[in-house]
């Protein structure tokens, strides 16, 4: 008898059919139970309540014990969508947040988003309303078993106690998706440092989430906790800051800049600690907080003076003639001049055609009295003799790149690496930047203007203050910080090291001298005090429009507590605008108070403002 093939061929499919829907099930019955977690959430949140404590973010205060940025108690509503399920009472709802129905309807639809709400799950809370006050908290909270689905989570909101040092302390805002990403510690409605020292010190500021666990019954009612609170973690509060700045130094610096467009930045020489840090115009942080600070966030980020900008830290200038001094000390160390090196000027520099001008003083003059009087045509000689000596150096590029190394041995060219985001570099050329930008065929007379601080250097506000801290010190510096201590740490050694330049130490005296000289008998008299001695220098950076106005100095002379820097944009002459604020600051941090005549001119200079073009902004 023949063997029906077709027949056996159907029983091998009807079979492997059958084996096929068994083997789905399997996988889908091993993706639902091993590798999807719904239903453990499902189960979890049937049985459980698992809600975050959010610890008290650290207070941070100034360097005399004022408190500046403490916590407030605030309020967020959440939401669990898988047991709100519409049973939600909407109208009363609204009524006891004061929200409109359109409002809650597109929140609701917000957080469903998977786009704009990556971290969704209907399990799990979710925000629906933050920083809610005190007093819209109680009258939620009376009615709040009438909403199910709904939590409250208790939080802190940041609070400032001064409308002062904005650029510094920064601000805190919600997380963006971004964050969430680069820190597993955050979660959709957390809250983190976006600016300043908040930001900076991000993990030691948040401290540590906390848990509770609860019980639910099969009603989801909440019975208690879970074990008795066995599992249970609580919030480790973040640790306190104290600050470098003096906030009343602070305050007098930016009373000083209303109007203007600069920056005034104060360093303690011996320690490296910053303190004041102005950047004009600024901006009250106390508008940065609550439900509306998004809001007050975009009028800033559109504001065309742009006061979001810490100039301080991120505007690079020209230094002018602030950064003679450098001149002097790298041609002494070099052996490039003597102190006692006479060059002629008069009226200017003039060689072969080419004239850098200047006032009017004696001439011939040698090295101090030129720091003192700011020769513009002593430093552009003693640099037109530097890059061309082929007796010590081979050629310009290489004497360019000493030159070079000088500078950035004073902390120039680089980012100094202060404990707050954004910092330039600024700019410091060298051989191959002038190679590329004259095709190898360039001289000493090509790039002289960089002798008088001009051409293509640039320098931050910090960076010039830094300066003045390392003139102050004879040759070193201190990596400067706006963070004085962190609760419960060391200061970071970065902070307390000392960086020495390349200029010996024989050089900074005769820089010091002139720079007292300055003060007594030069462009600095404006800064002369009967009661400690003021050592400092003018600049005057050329600009399209008026020139800026810079100064530069530390006091006392041979114990200095205090170094600043004054930067204010079209201020004219160093001695105009720079000279008279850099002395109310000395006066202000030496004595801890104005005398009432320097309290009137504080006022004077207060009310004082500069116009400027769209150019400027």
């Amino acid at each position: 008898m023949d063997r029906d093939y077709g027949l056996e061929n159907r029983k091998y499919v009807i079979g492997g059919v059958a084996v096929f829907i068994v083997v789905v099930y399997i996988i889908r019955l091993f993706t639902l139970q091993i590798m999807s977690d719904d239903y453990k959430k499902n189960a979890d949140s049937n049985a459980f309540l698992k809600k975050v404590e959010y610890p008290a973010r650290g207070v941070i205060s100034d360097r005399n014990g004022r408190l500046l940025v403490y916590n407030q108690n605030a309020y967020d509503i959440m939401v669990v969508m898988n047991e709100e399920k519409g049973r939600l009472d909407t109208v009363d709802f609204c009524q006891s947040l004061g929200i409109t129905k359109e409002y809650f309807e597109k929140r609701m639809t917000e957080i469903k988003d998977r786009n704009k709400n990556p971290g969704y799950s209907p399990f799990t809370q979710q925000m629906f309303m933050s920083q809610l006050s005190e007093k819209e908290f109680s009258v939620f909270q009376e009615k709040i078993y009438r909403f199910p689905g709904f939590y409250v989570q208790r939080r802190s909101v940041r609070q400032y106690t001064t409308p002062y040092a904005a650029h510094v302390l920064g601000d805190v805002a919600e997380v963006s998706q971004s964050d969430i990403e680069e820190d597993s510690y955050y979660q959709l409605g957390d809250y983190i440092g976006k600016q300043g020292v908040e930001k900076f010190y991000e993990k030691q500021l948040r401290g540590e989430k906390g848990m509770q666990i609860m019980l639910r019954d099969a009603h989801g009612r909440i019975q208690g906790s879970y074990m008795n609170g066995k599992l249970d973690r609580r919030p480790v509060p973040g640790k306190d800051l104290t600050l470098s700045i003096d906030v009343k130094l602070q305050a007098l610096g930016e009373r000083l800049l209303e109007g203007k467009i600069g920056s005034i930045v104060a360093i303690e020489p011996s320690t490296g600690e910053v303190l004041c840090m102005v950047s004009s115009p600024t901006y009250d942080p106390r508008s940065l907080t609550g439900r509306k600070r998004s809001k007050a966030h975009l009028a800033l980020a559109r504001n065309p003076w742009k006061p979001l900008l810490n100039r301080s830290i991120m505007g690079m200038y020209p230094p002018g003639s602030t950064f003679k001094t450098t001149q002097g000390l790298t041609f002494l160390t070099e052996g490039i001049i003597t102190p006692n090196t006479m060059f002629p000027c008069h009226h200017g520099f003039y060689c072969r055609g080419l004239h850098v001008g200047c006032h009017g003083h004696a001439s011939p003059i040698n090295l101090v009295p030129a720091i003192g009087t700011s020769c513009n045509g002593y430093f552009c000689w003693g640099l037109y003799y530097m890059l061309g000596n082929r007796k010590k150096y081979k050629t310009v590029q290489d004497a360019m790149n000493i030159w070079r190394d000088y500078m950035v041995s004073m902390g120039f060219g680089y980012k100094l690496g202060i404990d707050l985001s954004g910092e330039k570099r600024g700019l410091i050329p060298n051989a191959q930047y002038y190679d590329k930008a004259y095709k190898g065929s360039w001289n000493g007379l090509t790039v002289i203007s960089i002798a008088i601080g001009q051409g293509e250097v640039l320098l931050t506000p910090l960076q010039i203050a830094n300066l003045g801290a390392t003139i102050a010190n004879r040759g070193f510096y201190y990596k400067p910080h706006v963070v004085r201590k962190v609760q419960g740490e060391p200061l970071d050694t970065a902070y307390t090291r000392k960086h020495y330049t390349m200029a010996n130490h024989r050089a900074y005296d005769y820089i010091v001298a002139g720079m007292r000289r300055a003060v007594l008998a030069g462009t600095c008299r404006a800064a002369n005090s009967p009661y400690y001695e003021v050592c400092g220098k003018t600049g005057t950076a050329q600009n399209h429009g008026q020139d800026h106005s810079i100064f530069m100095g530390f006091a006392p002379m041979n114990e200095p507590k205090i170094a600043v820097a004054v930067y204010v944009e079209n201020g004219g002459f160093g001695a105009e605008y720079g000279v008279p604020i850099g002395a109310l600051m000395i006066e202000q941090y030496l004595r801890g108070k104005l005398s009432p005549e320097s309290e009137k001119k504080a006022e004077a200079f207060q009310h004082r403002r500069i116009s400027y073009g769209a150019a400027n902004r």
